[in-house]
C-alpha cells in the first residue's frame, strides 16, 4: 500500500471571542455559535465565529498593529464578526445606526463594497488595541481541511447585539464562559480544543494575567496538538500511516476515566509515531488508568500496524481484543480475546464508562463498531470517516452488509457524535449516515443504469458514472464498481 504523508497546508483564518460589555469579569460572557450542520468543516460544531483570511484583508490599514501579519489578521477578523454577527467593531461605528449597519452588511454581502472599500466611504477605522491576541492554533494533519487561526479577545461595541446571519452558522447566544464549558462536560455539544480552552481560560476569571493563561499552552502558540479532546473522556491521537489518501493519519482512540484506559487502533508502523503514542499512554498511566485492552475495529494494515510495539512497550501483558473474523485474518498480530456482537465493555472507576460492540461487517468482514449510549457516542473505525468515503472492496468489502450495517447505525438512539477511523469527529451523526446510505444508493442506480445501457467493464463504468472523481482514483473506483455489480446480480437486477 502507498504511503500517505503529505498533509495540506494550513490556510490563514482569524476567530473573534466576543465579550458581552459590563459582564462579570469572574466569569464573563461569550458570544458562541453553533456551526451549520451543511458545512463540511467541523459542521454542527460549537465554536466562536471566525473564517478565513482574504486577500483584501492585507490591504486595510490597522492602527497600532506591531507588524503587517497581525494588521491583515485582526482586519479579517472583524471582517468575519461583521458577515457572521453584523456586529461592527470598528472605531467611528458607534456613530452609525442600526439600520445603517444592516445597509453596510447589505453593501458588503452582495459585493456591492468590499470590506476595505466600506471602511474607507464611511470613514470608519480598525485599531489593533480592540483585539486582544489571546492565541494561534492550527489544525492537526489528520483534517483534510486545515486553518493557522488566530484568536482574538474582542469586547461587543456598545449598543450592538450580535445576530446569527443565516449561512456558515446555525444559531448562538451569550452565555458565561462555564456554563458553556459545563455544557460540554454534560455531552451536550462538541467543541475542539481551543474553543474549549478558551471557554476554561475565561471561566477562570478576567484577571490582569488572562493572556498569559490563554498562551501558557503551548498548542495555543502554534505547536500542532497530538491528543484531540473532542468529548470529555474520548480523546483521539492521530498517527501518521500508509492510508488510502486523501486520508493521512488513522484515528487511535484512548477511551478513559479515573482507572482505566481502552486503546482503539494504534495503527502507525512508523517508529517515531509508536513512540509518541507510547509516550502518551505513559502519561496517562502515570496518573493512575491502568490499559485495559488494546481494542482493534478491524484488520486494515492502517489500523493495526503499532499493535506489537505498543503491546510490548506495556510488557506484553496487555490483551488484544477484536471479532473472530479479524483474528482469522491477522497473520502478524495475535488476537488474545474475541469480542462478540452485543458485548457490554465497562469500565471501573469514575466516571463509569459502557461501550456496546457492535458487529458491522461491510468495510471488513470482521468490522467492529462501539456504542457508549450514556454520551451518545458511537465509534465508527472505518464505516463512517470524518471526511470523504469508505472502500467497499471485495471479496473482504461487502456492499449490501455495508449499507445493512449503516441502517443498523442510523437505528441507535440518541447519537450526538461519531468518531471515524480518519479525519475529525462528526457533530452531525444521523446526517451524515444518511447522506452516506444516499450516496451509495444513487451509485448503485447509475451503475445499473449504465449496465442496462449496455456498458459492462467495470473499467468503463467508472468513467461514465464516476465524472465526480478525480481519475487518480478510478483503481479504487473500480474496485467499488464490483461490490456493486455483486449485490446487484445477488438482488438479480443483472446477469
Amino acid at each position: 500500500m502507498e504511503r500517505s504523508s503529505t498533509s495540506t497546508a494550513p490556510k490563514d483564518a482569524a476567530a473573534v471571542i466576543l465579550i458581552r460589555p459590563d459582564t462579570d469579569p469572574n466569569n464573563p460572557e461569550v458570544f458562541w455559535v453553533k456551526r451549520s450542520d451543511k458545512l463540511a468543516f467541523l459542521g454542527g460544531f460549537h465554536a466562536f465565529p471566525g473564517g478565513q483570511i482574504d486577500a483584501d484583508d492585507a490591504s486595510v490599514d490597522v492602527r497600532n498593529a506591531p507588524n503587517p501579519e497581525t494588521a491583515a489578521m485582526i482586519c479579517g477578523a472583524a471582517r468575519e464578526l461583521f458577515e457572521e454577527l453584523g456586529v461592527l467593531a470598528v472605531r467611528g461605528g458607534e456613530t452609525l445606526t442600526k439600520g445603517q449597519r444592516v445597509s453596510l452588511l447589505d453593501d458588503l454581502e452582495s459585493r456591492r463594497m468590499s470590506w476595505s472599500a466600506l471602511l474607507h466611504h464611511y470613514n470608519l477605522h480598525l485599531d489593533a488595541d480592540d483585539f486582544t491576541y489571546v492565541g494561534r492554533w492550527v489544525t492537526p494533519p489528520f483534517n483534510a481541511r486545515r486553518f493557522d487561526t488566530w484568536f482574538f479577545l474582542v469586547k461587543c461595541p456598545a449598543k450592538q447585539e450580535p445576530q446569527v446571519i443565516a449561512g456558515e452558522l446555525a444559531s448562538g447566544e451569550w452565555l458565561t464562559a462555564s456554563d458553556a464549558y459545563s455544557r460540554w462536560l454534560r455531552d451536550e455539544v462538541v467543541a475542539v480544543p481551543p474553543t474549549l480552552h478558551a471557554l476554561q481560560m475565561l471561566a477562570a476569571g478576567m484577571t490582569p494575567d488572562l493572556v498569559d493563561r490563554f498562551l501558557s499552552l503551548r498548542h495555543a502558540r502554534g505547536e500542532v496538538a497530538r491528543q484531540i479532546t473532542f468529548r470529555p473522556n474520548y480523546f483521539c491521537f492521530p498517527v501518521r500511516t500508509p492510508t488510502r489518501p486523501p486520508a493521512t493519519h488513522t484515528c487511535c482512540y484512548l477511551v478513559h476515566n479515573a482507572k482505566e484506559l481502552l486503546i482503539f487502533d494504534p495503527g502507525s508502523p512508523y517508529e517515531e509515531e509508536q513512540q509518541a503514542l507510547a509516550e502518551c499512554v505513559d502519561e496517562m498511566i502515570a496518573a493512575g488508568r491502568k490499559v485495559r485492552e488494546i481494542i482493534l475495529t478491524h484488520h486494515h494494515p492502517d489500523h493495526v500496524g503499532g499493535v506489537n510495539v505498543l503491546k510490548a512497550h506495556l510488557g506484553g501483558n496487555v490483551t488484544v481484543a477484536a471479532h473472530r473474523e479479524t483474528a482469522k485474518i491477522l497473520s502478524d498480530v495475535q488476537v488474545d480475546r474475541f469480542i462478540e456482537d452485543g458485548e457490554i465493555i465497562k469500565l471501573d472507576g469514575e466516571p463509569q464508562l459502557q461501550l456496546q460492540a457492535m458487529h458491522t461487517p461491510g468495510h471488513a468482514r470482521g468490522h467492529l463498531c462501539f456504542h457508549d449510549a450514556q454520551r451518545g457516542v458511537l465509534i465508527t473505525g472505518d464505516n463512517i470517516v470524518g471526511f470523504g468515503s469508505v472502500l467497499i472492496d471485495p471479496a473482504d468489502g461487502n456492499m449490501r452488509d455495508y449499507l445493512n450495517s449503516l441502517e443498523r447505525m442510523r437505528s441507535l438512539p440518541g447519537l450526538s457524535v461519531l468518531f471515524g477511523g480518519h479525519g475529525p469527529a462528526v457533530a452531525t451523526p444521523y446526517q451524515k449516515i444518511g447522506e452516506y446510505i444516499s450516496h451509495r444508493l444513487d451509485r448503485e442506480q447509475k451503475i445499473l443504469e449504465a449496465v442496462q445501457n449496455g456498458i459492462t467493464d467495470p473499467k468503463d463504468i467508472v468513467a461514465h458514472v464516476y465524472t465526480d472523481v478525480n481519475p487518480k482514483a478510478y483503481a479504487m473506483a473500480e474496485r467499488a464498481v464490483l461490490a456493486h455489480l455483486e449485490k446487484l446480480r445477488e438482488d438479480g437486477k443483472v446477469g
